[in-house]
C-alpha cells in the first residue's frame, strides 16, 4: 500500500482517486504539508486549502 497525493488538490491518501475531488493521485510527490486549522492558517489560505489534512507540496 503506498502513499499518493492527489494530481488536483494534493491531497494525501492511499486511494487510486482522491477522495475529495475524484481526481486521479500519484505516487511521484514530494513535501508534506499538515493543515490542522485552515480558517487560521494563512499557508493554508495561500495554498488555498479549505479542508484540514495531510497535503503535498509538489505533485507529478
Amino acid at each position: 500500500m503506498s502513499i499518493k497525493a492527489c494530481t488536483s488538490c494534493k491531497r494525501i491518501s492511499t486511494r487510486e482517486r482522491c477522495p475529495v475531488c475524484n481526481n486521479p493521485t500519484s505516487t511521484n510527490w514530494s513535501g508534506l504539508l499538515i493543515i490542522i486549522d485552515p480558517e487560521n492558517s494563512d499557508i493554508a489560505k495561500e495554498l488555498h486549502i479549505e479542508l484540514p489534512g495531510e497535503y503535498a507540496l509538489r505533485v507529478r
